[in-house]
């Protein structure tokens, strides 16, 4: 089986291998200092003369410091390096599903977005985080052995404290882990519905209606602040308690290390003064474990990223097909017992069409009534829910990609630009096939002609798809959809531009939705399309005696005018 995008191996980086010696390294040294500082104490005060005693406490001092430094500079770059590769995968895997519906009932683009970024940022954190509340734990447990070689007694003093302090952990961890989640999701709604509004603000502005638009897109804050507040008061109750905790521990610790100090050597388990400075940093480091509130909160956070990216790349693509077209087909498209739903509601169908190849159909009706949504199903922009959808006897999510890419091409309304420059958006149109669309006079005009970065365009909306459909009449496609591709043209261009889509689409199967009842009229066909149902399949010219048709027509030019 081949292996797809998401699949791809993560290796571990350089940044990645150096956070992970430079952490277990300071753990090491860390829990070395308290011995060493000891060792140079006893031998200043001359209990233990030792000359390499300075020797090594310089030694670990300096390697603790470099690890640190290290540690400092590896995480960060280690959590772009996650983040980068995770939303790569998320992207690709985006991609790879296609437009084929399989997200249609999942988060809308503002939720993908905050998800992309958001997410994908507080996911990108989790294995220093996690590297990072690990060696607190294994600093902890060292603290605790290097308690236990003083006196069993200085172990057991700070085993008091290890229970609550546990306990005080999972809570943390219990409640803080659903209450961030909430935040993300209130964050990804807020996003969603500015992306929204974003889209729709000429309409917003000309409605007057900015203030009702500002209300229902900040109608989510009140969640996000109860979110925030929840969060920042669990953080706030574990971090106090975690002090007290601390404070209790290292005085049970320090009590019981100052007696045996002050049995001197009358008892066996006595200690030497240099013991109690590393009774005292050793219980420092062990109750280190219980003020890692920051370290939990950024395990927390990256959990729940981490989380709501694999909902994303739990949603598989449709295998690709590997069929391949016959030869000399001419592009018959037929539509067998199709039904488009949106959850229970039906959008289209159920449907039974054939369209003859070679042939020219016009998809005529009103706004709603499933043009768009018919002409998106042969190239597989929108699959169906139940039936088939067959070009030339072949069924299309059978194809391989690469073929159905070059049997089906389309062009928008507003079509999207892709690459760097204009020659890249143009996939392989040439001055030819510019002239024929009548985009060659305006490229002229342009800074640096065909080579001009995208970036800087400024393009009417007429412009953008004169250069959309000089890429569609670059590609040899047996079946060319066109999607209210020449709605922002005047009607001189739009009839030299028809003339020469006429020309070089001559003997292949063209679907065009028609807004104009001059655009019907040329077309062989006219599937009439009513509330998703076809109507009727007929020329023109026939079903012009119908009323109803006309009124559709009529209808559908005032609302293209109105746009």
């Amino acid at each position: 089986m081949p292996r797809r995008p998401t699949d791809l191996p993560r290796r571990p980086t350089g940044w990645t291998l150096a956070l992970g010696i430079a952490l277990p390294v300071g753990a090491a040294t860390t829990l070395a200092l308290p011995a060493a500082l000891a060792a140079a104490v006893d031998a200043a005060l001359g209990h233990r003369p030792e000359s390499g005693a300075f020797v090594r406490l310089a030694l670990v001092l300096g390697v603790a410091a470099a690890a640190d430094a290290t540690a400092a500079a590896a995480a960060p770059a280690c959590s772009a390096e996650a983040t980068a590769a995770l939303r790569g995968r998320l992207v690709r895997h985006l991609l790879a599903l296609g437009a084929g519906g399989r997200l249609r009932h999942g988060p809308p683009p503002g939720d993908l977005a905050a998800r992309l970024l958001g997410s994908a940022g507080d996911a990108g954190g989790r294995l220093p985080a996690v590297l990072g509340a690990a060696t607190a734990l294994l600093t902890s447990a060292g603290a605790i052995v290097g308690l236990g070689l003083l006196s069993p007694w200085l172990a057991l003093a700070y085993f008091a404290g290890v229970v609550p302090g546990v306990v005080l952990i999972r809570l943390f961890l219990r409640e803080a882990g659903p209450v961030f989640a909430r935040y993300q999701e209130v964050q990804a709604d807020l996003a969603a519905r500015l992306g929204g509004a974003l889209t729709g603000l000429r309409s917003i502005h000309a409605a007057g209606a900015e203030q009702r638009e500002a209300a229902r897109v900040l109608a989510p804050l009140p969640d996000l602040s109860a979110a925030g507040h929840a969060l920042w008061a669990a953080q706030r109750r574990t971090a106090w308690q975690a002090t007290l905790l601390i404070a209790v521990v290292e005085v049970a610790v320090l009590a019981t290390a100052g007696a045996l100090l002050a049995d001197g050597t009358k008892t066996p388990g006595a200690l030497a003064p240099g013991a109690l400075a590393a009774a005292a940093g050793w219980a420092a480091l062990g109750a280190g474990l219980f003020e890692q509130v920051e370290a939990l909160v950024a395990v927390v956070h990256a959990r729940a990223g981490q989380a709501r990216a694999d909902e994303l790349l739990a949603v598989r693509p449709a295998e690709p097909g590997l069929t391949a077209l016959p030869a000399g087909g001419y592009g018959e498209v037929v539509l067998r017992g199709v039904v488009v739903r949106d959850g229970d509601r039906v959008l289209l169908g159920p449907l039974d069409l054939t369209i003859p190849g070679g042939r020219t159909v016009a998809l005529v009706g009103r706004s709603g009534s499933g043009k768009s949504l018919l002409a998106a199903l042969p190239g597989r922009l929108r699959d169906p829910d139940e039936g088939a959808v067959l070009i030339d006897g072949v069924p299309v999510d059978a194809l391989a990609p690469s073929e159905l890419r070059h049997a089906v091409g389309y062009a928008f309304a507003r079509p999207a630009l892709i690459g760097r420059t204009v020659r890249d958006a143009l996939a392989g149109a040439g001055p030819a096939e510019a002239a024929a669309a009548r985009a060659d006079g305006f490229l002229q005009r342009l800074p640096r002609g065909w080579d001009t970065p995208l970036d800087e365009l400024r393009l009417s909306g007429g412009e953008l798809q004169r250069l959309g459909l000089a890429r569609l009449l670059a590609q040899p496609a047996r079946v060319v959809v066109l999607d209210d591709a020449t709605s922002g043209l005047d009607l001189a261009t739009e009839y030299l531009v028809t003339e020469a889509l006429d020309r070089a689409t001559l003997g292949r199967t063209r679907l065009v939705v028609a807004h104009r009842a001059g655009v019907a009229a040329r077309a062989d066909l006219v599937a009439w399309l009513d509330a998703g149902r076809l109507r009727a399949l007929a020329p023109h010219a026939a079903l012009l005696a119908d009323p109803d048709y006309r009124a559709t027509l009529s209808d559908t030019a005032l609302q293209t005018a109105a746009a």
